[in-house]
């Protein structure tokens, strides 16, 4: 694991969250491997080929798993997330996290991209990538 993302996950005060943390880094290191993962913006998170993909962090009462495209998903279990394509789920203790729909999810990302990688050059338009 990535050192940074096991510093962070280190670094949060709750034990539940850093158990949460812990699970989610895991699962995501092991359904996309193939991922760039580092601390961006102050929060664990994994790219691909440049471009966000998941990512968490942690909120005042809970821990916020990410989906920058997640709302294409079409996933009941994912809320959406701000102005653009993204879907979250927030979690309070380990035993929320669904290893099997967490795992479909994670391989959605990989399938359905928007480009957030160009957002700012592209004036805030988002292209769907995949």
């Amino acid at each position: 694991m990535n050192e940074e993302i096991q510093a962070y996950n280190n670094s949060l005060l709750s034990e539940e969250d850093q158990e949460i943390c812990h699970i989610l880094s895991r699962e995501i290191s092991s359904n996309l491997p193939e991922a760039e993962n580092k601390i961006w913006h102050a929060h664990p998170v994994w790219f691909l080929n440049g471009n966000p993909i998941v990512g968490y962090s942690k909120l005042k009462k809970n821990i916020r798993l990410l989906f920058w495209s997640g709302q294409s998903f079409d996933e009941e279990g994912l809320q959406k997330e701000g102005k653009f394509k993204a879907a979250e789920i927030r979690y309070t203790s380990k035993e929320q996290i669904n290893k099997e729909d967490l795992s479909r999810w994670l391989q959605k990302s990989k399938e359905i991209q928007w480009d957030y990688k160009n957002l700012i050059k592209r004036k805030g338009v988002l292209e769907r990538l995949k």
